[in-house]
């Protein structure tokens, strides 16, 4: 355990990011009291010497305090990679253990927070019942300090014949939607995920009016919507249902970004899913190398980009996440979406938001992503400074 773990300790004389300024504050102590943000000084203040007598110091100069980070987009199951729509199928005592895996990864590298935004079913032994197994983890989780906290949206909701075929929960009728929906928050989900991508690529899975009568269900019982949505038509249907996130959203046009902006729509990007991708061509055979293959992903590269930029311009709401294991990146690679960010045209403060106050907002977590006295002491010192080099979040010195 570093010392950044102990029950009380000062970070003296270092720099904040926390995602609401384009600039650093300087000078900035912070004292940790029993998990808790004691205090917190700028300008070269500090505590008074009675107030941290016999206090461990941890000089931070030359480093910068981020706040602990969330993933608003992960599958913890899952190990990404360039096989990741194989390995989705593993046995699920395989997946466990690499969900295990990739909780450490994640608190290692400062992100404190996850939405688990879809994992297979499986027989749940600390239950003894049928559930999702992003369930389990959340629960197992609970209360360690060497794992993020977890919401977990159970199981995906799809139109039969849109995905891999006993994945998901499939529904043949849209008018069991709201039976499915409900069935997930009976089993313990935090909230719901619906699959927007149907069997007609051309065509929503469902018509708004379906799909608002199932967000309806959820918000009824104080649960939100992420929708999975890859494709414009199910982009839009979804952002005129007033779902509460639409995941990638990498097809979009103005009227339907307007639409999500008049909705309250939060966009959650997974921007850094193209960069890995990007790098497959070097690094693996098939898919992924080969003219055609670069033709291919250097078109999807231009139109996830331009939607992203269209929303970011129109004032969408846009928290962000890794896509872990449900797409290529691994568990630790938030510091890559952030750089992806940025260089899809958001501004550094706003990218850090992204993936800190931005999601625990998603979340519906006040605490998350936020340093506040009085709240939990999450956080990261990373060597430099991540609103002028976003790679900094790749440096973590010290995090608890």
């Amino acid at each position: 355990m570093s010392r950044l773990n102990g029950e009380r300790v000062l970070v003296r004389d270092a720099a904040l990011a926390d995602g609401r300024s384009s600039r650093l504050t300087l000078g900035v102590s912070l004292l940790v009291e029993n998990g808790l943000v004691a205090g917190l000084w700028t300008d070269g203040d500090e505590p008074a010497a009675a107030q941290v007598r016999d206090v461990p110091v941890i000089d931070g100069s030359g480093a910068t305090i981020v706040p602990g980070m969330v993933d608003s987009h992960a599958h913890l199951a899952f190990p990404g990679g360039g096989r990741w729509v194989e390995r989705v199928l593993d046995p699920p005592e395989e997946l466990v253990q690499v969900a295990e895996e990739n909780g450490e990864l994640l608190v290692r590298a400062g992100v404190r927070w996850a939405r688990d935004v879809g994992a297979p079913r499986w027989h749940d032994p600390d239950v003894g019942a049928d559930r999702a197994l992003n369930l389990t983890l959340r629960d197992r989780w609970q209360g360690r300090a060497d794992r993020p906290y977890l919401r977990a949206a159970g199981t995906w909701i799809s139109r039969k014949g849109s995905m891999l075929p006993g994945l998901m929960i499939e529904v043949e009728h849209a008018a069991d939607l709201v039976t499915a929906v409900n069935q997930q928050l009976d089993e313990g989900a935090d909230l719901v995920k619906i699959y927007l991508d149907g069997p007609d690529p051309a065509a929503a899975p469902f018509s708004a009016a379906e799909l608002r009568a199932a967000v309806e269900a959820a918000h009824e019982r104080g649960a939100k919507v992420a929708a999975h949505g890859t494709l414009l038509a199910g982009n839009r249907v979804g952002a005129e249902a007033g779902i509460d996130s639409l995941e990638h959203g990498n097809e979009l046009d103005l009227d339907t970004v307007r639409v999500m902006k008049r909705n309250g729509v939060t966009l959650v990007a997974t921007m850094a899913v193209w960069k890995s991708r990007a790098g497959f061509a070097g690094t693996t055979r098939g898919d992924f190398s080969g003219p055609a293959a670069e033709k291919r992903e250097a078109a999807l590269r231009e139109t996830v980009g331009a939607s992203f930029r269209l929303a970011y311009a129109e004032g969408v709401t846009i928290a962000a996440g890794t896509d872990s294991g449900g797409g290529s990146p691994r568990a630790n690679h938030l510091a890559w979406e952030v750089e992806a960010l940025v260089e899809g045209g958001m501004r550094a403060e706003d990218a850090l938001a992204a993936v800190t106050w931005r999601g625990g907002d998603l979340m519906g977590v006040p605490e998350a992503g936020r340093l506040v006295a009085g709240g939990p002491a999450h956080f990261s010192l990373v060597h430099g400074d991540p609103l002028s080099d976003p790679a900094s979040l790749w440096r973590v010195w010290l995090t608890r």
